[in-house]
């Protein structure tokens, strides 16, 4: 099965075939960078980053552009409030995204322009659409006239005359037609400015990504993506802007994730369900949070819960106890490099899944089957003397680690990230590491005098707490219930 993807523009699931053969280009509208980072943020980025990963998987070169947007009415507001220039505050959030993105385990895109380094790009595409009579200036402004490009509303499939029934002119907007929109803004005492054929002034937002998108990938392109909330209007400018200007299809395939809700409510400041991913990343395991995000369809709306997380926790904690109970099983044995039948189909099973229009989901789902079957070779008698299942099973623990590198997941050591979720879950707990050693202490010297009343009574205290106990021929363990 080849990959196909679902296109916001035709609003079906279509077959990929890029542009030039082998070689992908993708543009993703990074942050306005005025704030730290929320939950829905870390979505649509760790969306991206896997689309990224399977595209190069699947052996495609590259070449993906996500931007920042660093002069904005947003920034320059904020920067107002706190006293400080906007680019100081740019770089300062600049900065902060990078630190969350890197803790949620993203690769770095291909590029990471600015829009404040593309003024001179911005000024020609402006320059072009007024001469096409696709834009006009007024009073230092310049719009779009969005009545003079057919297109219009082709991705986000409105309807005109509703839309233009709801627009109206703000105040010291001097526009022709409420649905017109601001490729350049004229400067206003104290804002930063660049010169410009129209006076001194900044780009609108949408101008923005038009410019960087087609400096760095040309001027039409594979994928373009977003949050749902980009088609309009910010996507659908894109495109009024891009194809007037240069007259050719701007981008093949849309792609859009999803919503994300807090407890089944839409993510709100005023509602007091707003999530900083500091703010998470506080409570819970970045691995666990993209689990979590991975483990619904990218398009699909995502609840975000303590319980969601929870679950998480709970999913990939079995992914890294199968990858620790297999390696111990096959420590010290020779390594074999045979491919197995249950490798391969698990690899074929993945693929196909991500295929589907990047369903991570169902690729989780057969990652799940592969770590049971691991557990299932490891649990035989006599294991570690049948060459046969040891090769089995050295090869699915090779073939997980590295579909889940697809995903962004298993790149730590499973011991050690198991330590680390059970030393955190233990704060929370009335009892204490050294606490749980002497009772397992005990439990063995009960065990040794056959005193199994003894023995079971332990366990059970100990469950009781919330520790379970896990009995393997290297001794006695513990985890978190």
């Amino acid at each position: 099965m080849s990959l196909r993807v679902y296109n916001t523009l035709t609003g079906g699931k279509e077959e990929f075939q890029p542009l030039v053969p082998g070689k992908v280009g993708m543009y993703v509208c990074g942050v306005t960078v005025y704030d730290y980072c929320h939950i829905g943020h870390a979505r649509a980025n760790i969306v991206f980053d896997v689309i990224y990963r399977y595209l190069q998987f699947a052996g495609y070169e590259v070449n993906y552009v996500r931007n920042y947007t660093d002069v904005d009415d947003k920034i320059i507001n904020r920067a107002n409030e706190r006293g400080i220039d906007s680019t100081t505050l740019a770089e300062e959030f600049i900065k902060a995204f990078d630190e969350d993105m890197a803790s949620l385990g993203l690769a770095l895109p291909t590029c990471s322009p600015k829009a404040t380094e593309h003024i001179e790009q911005i000024v020609e595409i402006v320059e072009r659409l007024i001469e096409k009579g696709l834009a006009y200036e007024s009073a230092g402004d310049v719009y779009y006239a969005v009545e003079n490009f057919p297109g219009y509303l082709k991705l986000s499939k409105r309807n005109m005359d509703d839309m233009r029934a709801g627009a109206r002119i703000a105040p010291g907007e001097q526009k022709r037609n409420p649905m017109d929109f601001a490729l350049w803004k004229a400067a206003k005492p104290g804002e930063p400015a660049w010169e410009s054929p129209w006076g001194p002034g900044r780009p609108g937002w949408h101008i923005e990504c038009s410019a960087m998108s087609m400096k760095y990938l040309g001027e039409s392109f594979d994928i373009h993506g977003g949050g749902k909330d980009l088609v309009f209007p910010h996507h659908e400018n894109e495109i009024a802007q891009s194809e007037g200007a240069s007259g050719k299809p701007f981008v093949k395939y849309w792609l859009h994730n999803g919503f994300v809700n807090v407890n089944q409510e839409k993510m709100s400041k005023s509602l007091g369900n707003f999530f900083t991913i500091r703010d998470i990343l506080q409570s819970y395991d970045p691995e666990v949070v993209r689990f979590f995000i991975l483990t619904a369809h990218y398009r699909s709306p995502i609840d975000f819960s303590d319980q969601n997380l929870q679950d998480a926790l709970v999913g990939l904690s079995r992914f890294y106890e199968a990858l620790q109970v297999s390696a111990e099983a096959v420590a010290d044995l020779p390594e074999s490099d045979t491919v197995s039948e249950e490798g391969a189909a698990l690899e074929a099973k993945f693929r196909e899944a991500m295929d589907d229009d990047f369903n991570t989901a169902a690729a989780i789902g057969h990652l799940f089957e592969g770590v049971r079957t691991m557990n299932r070779l490891c649990a035989t008698k006599k294991f570690r003397k049948k060459a046969d299942l040891v090769a089995q099973v050295q090869d699915l623990q090779r073939t997980v680690i590295r579909l889940g590198s697809v995903l962004g997941l298993f790149d730590s050591e499973p011991a050690v990230w198991l330590d680390k979720q059970k030393f955190a879950a233990l704060a929370g707990l009335d009892i204490s590491a050294e606490q749980i050693e002497q009772f397992i202490a005990e439990r063995n010297q009960a065990r040794k005098d056959k005193d199994f009343a003894r023995s079971d009574a332990i366990r059970d205290e100990l469950d009781a707490k919330g520790i379970v106990l896990l009995d393997s021929a290297q001794g006695t363990s513990w985890k978190i219930k």
